[in-house]
């Protein structure tokens, strides 16, 4: 397949950045990996194996894949690519918009695929001279293994509307990756947030996220951060995005029933096959930061910037914190204490 518009770059080749890099890979699109040596050395000793929900698999060997350690420099070349996925998690951000405003030519446009809402302004503040646009990636990604990854959960990815991806719409559809442009994505990504607001929850509870959503009292947990934020989001006056088969405003008092009747009501928000787990999750178990300021922190920033407190996402961001000193997984009944919530 000839692409419209050139190679793309992606910058952190995570679980993310390496599914929908290799998902582009696969259709035909050149494609340059950028990762940390762990992932690299997985990839050039297995290759990419991606699988998904729904049993679709794509092998990439590892002689295809175009892997590198640092951004290759293209500023002043013919190899520039015409698009970066920024794919490293939020804390690596600043680090990384000054390392590709090094290597490629001002204006370059780069999509933000990741957590939370500040990371395109902190870039944008580190690395004016590139095209700084936003993203979302509505789904689940876990490593299974070295150089294996599996979507286990479905979406549609989502941009803010920019001529520059306008283009690349029908080649992200071609790879399986279909992506949806907005004028506003702040709304999408806040409804993204809420529902990643689950992610604490389930790495601090041990389980895999379908074993963990069917535990009432772990959900009951995720109901309170959930209803906790969209009570601030309601006083700054956004309304976010509906993402999930649930308008936010219900997920709280959904996430409150009895299991027998959560599974009736919320069968499609239950689409997950058992190895999907958060990518928290997996940062807890590999002693790694996890992006907890990335998601409760956006969330005490808004309660901040309205003069107000948000005490139970405060709360749960502490214990992921704490976790390198108790390393033990949380019951929903011990969840709950820990985040002073009533039985």
């Amino acid at each position: 397949m000839n692409t419209p518009t050139g190679a793309v770059l992606v910058m952190g080749a995570g679980s993310i950045g390496c599914w929908l890099g290799g998902r582009l890979a696969a259709a035909g699109v050149p494609v340059h990996f950028v990762g940390r040596p762990r992932m690299l050395a997985a990839l050039r000793q297995h290759g990419l194996t991606l699988t998904d929900q729904d049993g679709g698999q794509l092998l990439l060997p590892a002689g295809s894949l175009a892997l590198h350690e640092t951004v290759p420099a293209a500023a002043g070349t013919s190899a520039a690519p015409a698009l970066v996925l920024l794919c490293v998690k939020s804390g690596a951000t600043e680090a990384a918009a000054r390392a590709l405003a090094a290597a490629l030519p001002a204006g370059t446009p780069v999509v933000s695929m990741q957590n939370g809402l500040s990371n395109v302004p902190l870039a944008r503040q580190a690395a004016p001279g590139l095209c700084w646009l936003r993203g979302m990636v509505p789904y689940n990604v876990a490593e299974l293994g070295p150089g294996r990854l599996h979507r286990g959960t479905a979406g549609v990815l989502a941009a803010e509307d920019h001529p520059a991806l306008r283009a690349w719409q029908p080649v992200f559809q071609a790879a399986g990756l279909p992506i949806a442009l907005h004028a506003d994505l702040q709304p999408v990504q806040w409804g993204k947030l809420l529902l990643n607001l689950n992610n604490a929850v389930n790495a601090l509870s041990g389980l895999p996220l379908r074993a963990q959503l069917l535990d009432r009292d772990l959900r009951r947990c995720t109901a309170a951060l959930i209803e906790e934020t969209v009570a601030l989001l309601a006083g700054a006056g956004i309304r976010p995005a509906r993402l999930s088969p649930l308008p936010p405003g219900w997920l709280p008092a959904v996430l409150r029933l009895p299991t027998p009747l959560f599974r009736r009501v919320a069968a499609r928000m239950l689409r997950i096959d058992d190895k999907a787990r958060s990518s928290m999750a997996d940062d807890l178990a590999q002693g790694r930061p996890t992006e907890v300021d990335a998601l409760q922190g956006e969330v005490l920033r808004l309660a901040q910037s309205l003069g107000r407190r948000a005490p139970v996402n405060e709360r749960i961001a502490a214990l992921v914190q704490a976790w390198p000193q108790r390393p033990q997984p949380y019951s929903g009944p011990a969840l709950r204490q820990a985040l002073g919530l009533r039985g």
